[in-house]
C-alpha cells in the first residue's frame, strides 16, 4: 500500500497512528482498539518507532501484526537518531520482507538513556535519511511538518525550508504536528506552498484524552494550548474522565468540521493507543456526511 496512491485517489484520506504496546498488559488491550478502530475503515494505519531504535522489535512485531493478523494497510515509521546505516538498512530490509510499501522518515529524539551513544555515522537530519533511503530502496516516503515550527528550529520559515529539503530528497507526503488552532495549519500549508512544497500536506488530530496528558504533550511538542483549549480544560479540570474525554471528542470535531470545509488531503489521528476518543470523532462526522 503506497500512501501516495490513496492521497491521489480520494479524499479526505482517514489514517490513524499508533505506538508499539509497551508491556504485555497493554498488548493484551491493543488487539480490541485496533480492531474497534479497523471498524471504522480507515485508508492506513501507521506505527511510530522508539527513539535511538529503542523497541524497535516492538515496532517490527507492532507492523507485522497489522499486516499479516488483521490484514490492515499499514504504514511504518523510521526514525534515524543514532543509528548507523547498517541498522538501519536492517530495519528497512524487514520491513520491505513484510510487505511495508510506505515509510514514514523522521530524525527522531535522542533517547532517555543518558549511556546512549549514537553511531558516529548516524543521520542528523531527517532529509538526510530521506536520501539514504531514496537511493536504495522502491519505498513511498512520508515526513513530519510543524506548522508552529519544531521546537529546536531557529524559525518557522527556516523549518519549511527543511521541509523543502525533505521533498527534494524525495519525501512525498506530509503529516503535519498536531496544532489546536486551525489557522496556524492554515497559514503554514500557504507558506509551505509559496516556498515549493507541493506534495500533501495532512493535519494531525490529537484529542484531549486528559487534561494533565494534554498539558504534558502540548510542552513535548511545541503545540500552543490556545485560549479555546484553555477555556476548555478549565471547564472539565475537576470532572470525571468520561466528561473530560467527552469534551475532547467535542472539540476535535468541531475542529474536524472547520479542517473539511478546507478540504484536506486527509485527516491523521494520533490515537495514543486508545479507541473511543477517534472512533467517536469518526463517527460523528460521517454522521454528518463529512467523512
Amino acid at each position: 500500500m503506497r500512501v501516495t496512491d490513496l492521497y491521489a485517489s480520494k479524499a479526505p484520506v482517514v489514517s490513524m497512528e499508533f505506538f508499539p504496546p509497551r508491556d504485555e498488559a497493554a498488548a493484551e488491550k491493543f488487539d480490541n482498539i485496533v480492531d474497534t478502530l479497523a471498524d471504522r475503515n480507515p485508508d492506513y494505519m501507521s506505527v511510530t518507532f522508539g527513539a535511538g531504535g529503542s523497541n524497535r522489535d516492538g515496532s517490527y512485531q507492532t507492523v507485522k501484526k497489522l499486516i499479516k493478523d488483521k490484514q490492515l494497510p499499514t504504514v511504518a515509521y523510521i526514525a534515524g537518531y543514532g543509528l548507523g546505516p547498517d541498522e538501519i538498512t536492517e530495519v528497512l530490509d524487514n520491513y520491505k520482507a513484510l510487505g511495508v510499501e510506505t515509510i514514514f522518515v523522521i530524525r527522531g529524539d535522542k533517547p532517555k538513556d543518558e549511556n546512549f551513544t549514537p553511531h558516529p555515522e548516524s543521520f542528523a537530519h531527517a532529509s538526510d535519511l530521506i536520501g539514504f533511503i531514496k537511493s536504495r530502496y522502491d519505498f513511498t516516503l512520508g515526513c513530519a511538518g510543524y506548522p508552529e515550527g519544531h521546537l529546536e528550529c531557529e524559525s518557522l520559515d527556516k523549518d519549511i525550508e527543511y521541509l523543502k529539503l525533505k521533498q527534494d530528497q524525495g519525501a512525498e507526503y506530509v503529516v503535519a504536528q498536531y496544532c489546536y488552532d486551525n489557522q496556524f495549519f492554515f497559514d503554514y500549508v500557504d507558506k509551505c506552498r509559496a516556498a515549493g512544497v507541493t506534495i500533501p500536506i495532512i493535519p494531525g488530530i490529537m484529542p484531549v484524552y486528559t487534561v494533565k496528558l494534554t498539558n504534558i504533550l502540548c510542552k513535548v511538542c511545541g503545540a500552543t494550548i490556545t485560549d479555546a483549549l484553555q477555556k476548555t480544560l478549565d471547564e472539565v479540570a475537576d470532572k470525571d474522565k468520561e466528561t473530560v474525554l467527552q469534551a475532547g471528542i467535542d472539540f476535535a470535531v468541531d475542529q474536524c468540521r472547520d479542517l473539511l470545509k478546507h478540504n484536506p488531503a486527509g485527516l491523521h489521528f494520533y490515537t495514543m493507543n486508545r479507541s473511543k476518543s477517534t472512533s467517536a470523532i469518526i463517527d460523528r462526522l460521517r454522521g454528518e456526511n463529512l467523512l
